[in-house]
């Protein structure tokens, strides 16, 4: 009999490639989202378009704010949060309320449906931005957490509401502090997207700062492995750090780019974004040790891969009007 598990936030960037790995390994899965306009719902559609014709998969579309999340979580063996409002520059002013509803009402509502199902785990996703600026480098996972943005600040405090439930319910939980996660169908508002995207039209690529800030960049099938091996894992350890073990310059990065695009990018320099750290690099001991986590794929391997699915995408009519939505 195939396992159910929940996949939360299942229509976006890495909730639809983790969908896709869970069928392949025989699980029935229900993807949930609210298709928010943050960006294109219809573009989200179509990222989910191949789990949809494949059997075992069955899409709810819901609010986790609002809908009934005992019945959607009952019978299953498995929870993976990724459902969340996403995006540092966006979370400052008017938008707070959102990230409020989206990352920690959210998260409350479903570990309350969570503490009446003994024994089944949540894999939550959470977020380098949760450490803040530092000068210590690597970040282990027991860094001294002071967010620089409103959405670094909602993603710890949904890591906090986790380990509450835990201690007073049981409720078994695995946060994954995700850096910097690229490749296919990644978020227009990232920045991959936004450079790959400019070099294919030949117009101007806006650099927050002097571009020498540094990220420890991973690609999206490495943060699905480590999704399924938390899933998996039965020890003591509850946050992990998920990097890619790929720390470079934003400058070195687009250097990559011009070499996979065959021709030169117009760069434009401006101020540095509010909320925006100087530099992350994930020290993922803990994660190989305990989940035997390594991650596989090499910053020009992935690189040379959002390319050509952005070159398939944006070929498209479909994609074309989706991006511009």
């Amino acid at each position: 009999m195939k396992e159910k598990v929940v996949v939360t936030g299942a229509a976006g960037f890495i909730g639809s490639h983790l969908c896709e790995r869970l069928l392949d390994e025989g699980h029935e899965v229900l993807g949930v989202d609210s298709f928010t306009d943050y960006y294109s719902p219809e573009r989200k559609r179509l990222h989910l378009a191949a789990c949809i014709a494949r059997p075992g998969f069955t899409l709810a579309e819901g609010d986790l704010t609002t809908c009934d999340i005992a019945r959607l979580i009952k019978g299953a063996r498995g929870v993976f949060h990724l459902a969340a409002q996403a995006g540092v520059r966006r979370s400052w002013g008017k938008e707070f309320a959102l990230y409020i509803e989206s990352n920690i009402l959210a998260t409350q509502r479903l570990l309350e449906a969570l503490k009446d199902l003994p024994g089944v785990p949540l894999v939550h996703s959470s977020s380098s931005s949760v450490y803040g600026e530092t000068r210590t480098l690597p970040m282990r996972e027991d860094h001294p957490k002071v967010p620089l943005s409103p959405y670094g600040a909602t993603k710890l405090s949904a890591e906090h509401l986790c380990e509450l439930y835990r201690l007073n319910y049981g409720v078994k939980y695995r946060a994954l502090r995700y850096f910097t996660v690229y490749g296919p169908r990644q978020r227009p508002d990232m920045a991959f997207s936004r450079f790959i995207t400019a070099g294919f039209a030949a117009g101007a690529i806006e650099i927050y700062g002097n571009g020498k800030q540094t990220r420890d960049f991973t690609y999206v099938t490495d943060a699905v492995e480590a999704n399924v091996r938390a899933y998996r894992y039965d020890g003591p350890h509850t946050v992990f750090n998920i990097g890619g073990g790929s720390r470079v310059s934003i400058l070195d990065v687009l250097g990559v780019m011009e070499r996979e695009l065959g021709s030169r990018l117009d760069l434009r320099f401006g101020e540095r974004a509010k909320g925006d750290v100087t530099d992350t690099w994930a020290d993922t001991e803990l994660a190989r040790d305990a989940l035997g986590f390594a991650p596989r794929v090499d910053l020009s391997e992935g690189i040379r891969r959002e390319i050509a699915w952005y070159r398939e995408y944006l070929g498209t009519a479909e994609g074309r009007r989706c991006h511009h939505d």
